[in-house]
């Protein structure tokens, strides 16, 4: 969805070539940025009711977010 909020250009302003470049040479973060995106799609459905969820789920959910962010930064930084 293109109107999703935190995406990676978002979360990482000025960072998305580095992120694309450490995608293509690293299998293990390319994995992590799927799962990122695809947790903050159920978030994003869940907020808009597209999706409706439980309360429980949707702060696991963000829980989940929050350790992918956490994993990409510290990748980011270990690039540098």
């Amino acid at each position: 969805m293109s109107n999703t909020p935190h995406t990676l250009g978002e979360e990482f302003p000025g960072q998305l070539e580095r992120i694309h470049a450490l995608k293509a040479a690293d299998p293990r973060f390319a994995k992590v940025l799927e799962e990122y995106d695809e947790v903050n799609d159920q978030i994003h459905r869940a907020e808009t009711k597209i999706e409706p969820t439980s309360q429980d789920n949707e702060t696991e959910l963000r829980k989940r977010r929050l350790t992918l962010k956490d994993e990409i930064e510290k990748a980011l930084n270990q690039a540098a």
